[in-house]
């Protein structure tokens, strides 16, 4: 039988993962999942990379040689990073060919610290593509209001972009027109844009987990709104992805758009990330099977992944379920009264945080290591 996550494919997505570590590049463990599984690229944040430093000695060789070198904890971290990402791109280098730079990518994030700064995050995201040099990666770029001019900015230099922490219908509108706006930009100037790749992370897990609380509460009221959220709970995150891919459709489907289709843009697909499944009484998998479809990606943790080869279901589902969707949204608005745009808005804000918190600890732990690795 064939593997269910090489299945994926078939229908148009791309599998690609959300984990990165040096001992995994290194011992042919990526490789093998390239091979075995059809994955097609790789994902990273602060949060992925302070487990991977803090919880292995993987790289205490390379921080002692840094430290020794007298280079500070973010430019120790800036330098494993740069080789983990540059090894990784360079296994993909061959699906990046056979796809025509469709996949193969591998995402470096800017300074969570940053996410609320256009100047700093535009100057950090030219510099991180410069010292990557590999046609497939991608800059990790948070979906805020700050962040839709780095993003316009950053796609006009020739820059591939990974738009992260979307949580929004209206967000995510936005950072597709500032996809476009920056190809406009850079056509205008005469220069090529049929190289350039984006993909726009949208956050899904994490709105459930959000909303279902409020949501069993409701339903512990006993009347008619409770009855309508009993029926919402782990719904609204897939409900609000097929909402973003009729708009994905809407937008990559216009007349402004096909113009620069011509010139050999390609759409910003829409990437399904937070794709573990965190209330146990819900399918490990569902994340995956739901959202199946064309021009999408679904960046998904190992666990994740072993769940859906081993009792995965591939079947183009993505917009089956689309009058469903737009029912669901508009029950937990208008008769739940809980309001989508409050709750991403807070998911945004909390997102930032839980990238931050990680960086910081992770700096805390390079210091240590530094100090170590100076001494011996």
């Amino acid at each position: 039988m064939k593997n269910p996550l090489a299945q994926i494919s078939d229908y148009g997505q791309s599998i690609w993962l959300d984990y990165i570590r040096r001992n995994f590049i290194s011992s042919g463990e990526l490789k093998a999942l390239i091979d075995n599984d059809d994955l097609r690229g790789v994902t990273s944040n602060p949060a992925i990379f302070e487990e991977a430093i803090a919880h292995s000695d993987d790289y205490t060789e390379a921080i002692a040689k840094l430290a020794k070198e007298g280079k500070s904890s973010e430019e120790i971290f800036l330098a494993i990073a740069v080789e983990d990402v540059q090894n990784a791109a360079d296994l993909f280098k061959e699906v990046y060919e056979r796809t025509n730079g469709l996949d193969g990518y591998v995402s470096l994030e800017v300074s969570p610290s940053l996410a609320l700064d256009t100047a700093g995050t535009t100057k950090e995201a030219e510099s991180s593509w410069k010292v990557l040099d590999r046609k497939n990666v991608m800059i990790k770029i948070p979906g805020t209001k700050e962040g839709l001019h780095s993003i316009k900015n950053a796609i006009s230099e020739g820059i591939n972009i990974n738009v992260t922490l979307l949580f929004g219908l209206d967000r995510y509108r936005e950072v597709a027109e500032s996809y476009i706006a920056g190809l406009e930009a850079r056509a205008e100037k005469g220069l090529p844009i049929d190289s350039i790749s984006s993909v726009a992370s949208f956050f899904l897990s994490r709105i459930d987990t959000m909303v279902d609380p409020i949501l069993e509460k409701i339903c512990e009221e006993n009347n008619n709104r409770s009855l309508v959220a009993r029926q919402l709970i782990g719904k609204v995150a897939i409900a609000s992805a097929r909402v973003a891919y009729h708009i994905f459709k809407e937008v990559f489907g216009s007349e402004r758009f096909k113009a620069l289709e011509a010139k050999g843009a390609k759409p910003q697909r829409l990437l399904w990330a937070s794709t573990s499944v965190k209330n146990k009484a819900l399918p490990d998998v569902m994340y995956i099977e739901a959202l199946i479809g064309p021009h999408t990606v679904n960046t998904v943790p190992k666990d994740t992944l072993d769940a859906f080869r081993d009792h995965g279901v591939a079947s183009d589902r993505l917009e089956a379920g689309m009058e469903e969707a737009q029912w669901v949204l508009y029950q937990l608005e208008d008769v739940v009264g809980i309001k989508l745009s409050e709750i991403s808005q807070k998911l945004e804000e909390e997102g930032i945080q839980k990238f931050i918190k990680p960086f910081q600890s992770l700096m805390g732990v390079l210091e240590e290591k530094r100090s170590e690795g100076k001494e011996s």
